[in-house]
C-alpha cells in the first residue's frame, strides 16, 4: 500500500513533518491531488463551505485517520459513514482554544459597553455618552465547557465577577470549581447576566437555546455564541431580540453564511462577527505543531491525541 498524506497546508511549510509518507497538498480544489483510496491520513481542509471536506471520503478505503484543523467536528461526520472500521476522527483541540476565547470576551465587552454604537455615532461624528453596563460584578454562565470554554474562564478572571457557573453534558470537578450538568440549565439561566455558548453542536445540543432557554434568561441578559449556529433556534432568538428583552454577540449563526436579507442583520440588540473565533494569526502555527506531533505518532504507531470517535465502534 501506498502511504499517502493529505495535507490542506502546503507540506514544505510545515518544519518538521516526519519522513516516510508521500505528502500531497489538497485544500478543497475540484481536482484531487491523487487516487483518494491510497490515503491513509487526511487532513480536512479548514473553513471551507459545507460539503467540500467530505466529498473524498467515499472514496478513501485506506484511511486510518481523518484530521480536522477545527474544534467541532459536525462537518465532518455526516461522511464518517463512507469508511471502513477502525478509522480515528481526530479535532483540533490545542489550536482555537487562546483565539476563541479572545473574541469572546472581545464580543461580551463590545456588547455590554455598546461599542456598536459609538462605531455608528463616530461614522456620523456624533458625540453619545451615559451609562453602559460593566462586566465587573456580572453572573456569567458557560454552556459548554471543555478546552474553549475553559480558556473563556481564564481570560474572564481578572474582570471582578460576581459568578461563573460552568455548565457541560456531565457533572464533574475542575480546580476554578465545580461544572455542572446540562440538567441543571433551567435553575442556572435567570441568575446569568451573560450566557456564552461553546458546546459542540450534536444532536443533544441542536437548538438547546430555544424559546423556552431564552424565556428563561433574565431581562438585559447578553447571549454570546461562539460554538455552531445551530446550538440555537434563529426564529426564538430573533423573537426575543425583537422584543428587545434580551442582547446578543453571535460569531457564528443559522444560516451560515448570514444571507444579507436575514433579518438577524437588523434585529436590534445584536452584534455578529463573521466565525472568526479560529482564524487568527494563532491559527497556523499551532495547526502545523498539531499535524507534526499526529503523524509522527501515527507513523510510530503511538496514541494519537484528540480522538472523537472510532469507526465502527459500539458507542458510535
Amino acid at each position: 500500500m501506498t502511504a499517502d498524506v493529505w495535507l490542506p497546508l502546503p507540506p514544505d511549510e510545515i518544519e518538521g513533518l516526519p519522513e516516510g509518507p508521500r505528502y500531497r497538498h489538497w485544500d478543497g480544489e475540484e481536482e484531487f491531488p491523487a487516487d483518494p483510496a491510497d490515503c491513509v491520513f487526511y487532513v480536512v481542509p479548514y473553513m471551507k463551505p459545507v460539503g467540500i471536506g467530505v466529498r473524498p471520503l467515499p472514496l478513501m478505503r485506506s484511511v486510518r485517520v481523518v484530521q480536522t484543523l477545527s474544534a467541532g467536528v459536525d462537518h465532518v461526520q455526516p461522511g464518517l459513514r463512507h469508511l471502513p472500521p477502525g478509522v480515528r476522527l481526530c479535532n483540533a483541540r490545542g489550536v482555537h482554544e487562546a483565539s476563541t476565547a479572545e473574541l469572546t470576551l472581545a464580543l461580551i465587552l463590545a456588547s455590554l459597553r455598546g461599542i456598536p454604537d459609538f462605531v455608528r455615532a463616530q461614522d456620523k461624528g456624533e458625540w453619545h455618552g451615559g451609562f453602559r453596563p460593566a462586566l465587573a460584578d456580572k453572573n456569567v454562565l458557560i454552556v459548554g465547557y471543555g478546552s474553549i470554554g475553559a480558556a473563556i474562564e481564564d481570560r474572564l478572571a481578572p474582570f471582578e465577577l460576581a459568578r461563573v457557573a460552568r455548565v457541560a453534558r456531565s457533572a464533574r470537578t475542575t480546580e476554578r470549581g465545580p461544572v455542572l450538568p446540562l440538567t441543571d440549565l433551567s435553575s442556572l439561566l435567570p441568575e446569568a447576566d451573560v450566557v456564552v455558548l461553546s458546546t459542540p453542536l450534536t444532536e443533544t445540543t441542536r437548538h438547546l437555546v430555544d424559546a423556552g432557554f431564552l424565556a428563561r434568561m433574565k431581562d438585559g441578559a447578553l447571549l454570546v455564541n461562539v460554538a455552531r449556529g445551530g446550538v440555537v433556534d434563529t426564529k426564538a432568538l430573533l423573537s426575543e431580540l425583537e422584543s428587545g428583552r434580551i442582547t446578543a454577540a453571535l460569531d457564528v449563526t443559522d444560516p451560515e453564511p448570514l444571507p444579507a436579507e436575514h433579518p438577524l442583520w437588523r434585529a436590534p440588540g445584536v452584534l455578529i462577527s463573521p466565525h472568526v473565533g479560529g482564524p487568527t494569526s494563532a491559527f497556523l502555527p499551532r495547526a502545523k505543531r498539531l499535524l507534526v506531533d499526529q503523524l509522527r505518532r501515527f507513523l510510530n504507531q503511538e496514541e494519537l491525541g484528540n480522538v472523537i470517535l472510532v469507526t465502527g465502534a459500539e458507542s458510535n
